[in-house]
């Protein structure tokens, strides 16, 4: 697949020859939504807890005789059904992820990725670098470029000022290469990869 190279001032700079193999897949939903549904999974805290009634400081001694007193039978004031008792099956500390083999979850990025290609929404930039931090000058770029949604993939490191710009913009996200993942490709409208970051991941995908 052949794509032209821009430049973020909207140039031109030449093009690049994208791996079919990575790039011109037909994308599969249920590859993708496994992929989301596992990473997603995976970042959760799982720290929410409750006390059930074990963890309930109050005496565990019988309310009341069995019998002879009207109401109902009750043993220990920390049964759930009272104020103050214990919760009944709450949330308890626990890790929600779950398994995904690691070949699926190669073959979600590259469906990803495919997905933007195929989509018209993958642009291949020259580089990603500015001379100083101005996230104005940075936007107005952006705005040759017609964009307002986007994940930008740069090399191996985020240049220091390219990402200080960047970091105030909503909608835009900027990661190293190491750092692309299906769940950040899906929820931006467009994907913007550095020549780069297209030679590191045809060169992790070999």
């Amino acid at each position: 697949m052949q794509l032209e190279v821009k430049t973020f001032a909207g140039e031109t700079a030449g093009s690049v020859e994208l791996d079919d193999a990575i790039f011109g897949l037909e994308p599969r939903a249920d590859i993708l939504a496994r992929m989301v549904r596992w990473q997603l999974a995976k970042r959760r805290a799982g720290t929410h807890a409750v006390k059930n009634r074990a963890e309930i400081a109050r005496t565990g001694k019988k309310m009341y005789k069995q019998k002879g007193t009207g109401n109902a039978r009750h043993g220990s004031a920390r049964v759930p059904q009272f104020r103050g008792g214990g919760r009944a099956f709450g949330p308890q500390v626990r890790s929600h992820e779950h398994a995904l083999p690691k070949k699926v979850r190669a073959l979600a990025l590259r469906h990803a990725l495919s997905s933007k290609a195929t989509g018209q929404r993958l642009i291949v930039v020259d580089d990603a670098r500015l001379e100083a931090p101005k996230t104005k000058e940075l936007k107005d770029q952006f705005g040759k470029l017609g964009l307002s949604s986007a994940l930008i993939i740069s090399g191996a490191e985020v240049d220091a000022n390219f990402g200080l710009a960047a970091r105030n913009l909503p909608g835009i996200d900027v990661l190293p290469v190491q750092g692309i993942n299906v769940y950040d490709i899906l929820r931006r409208d467009t994907l913007v990869l550095t020549r780069a970051a297209v030679d590191a991941l045809e060169a992790r995908f070999k």
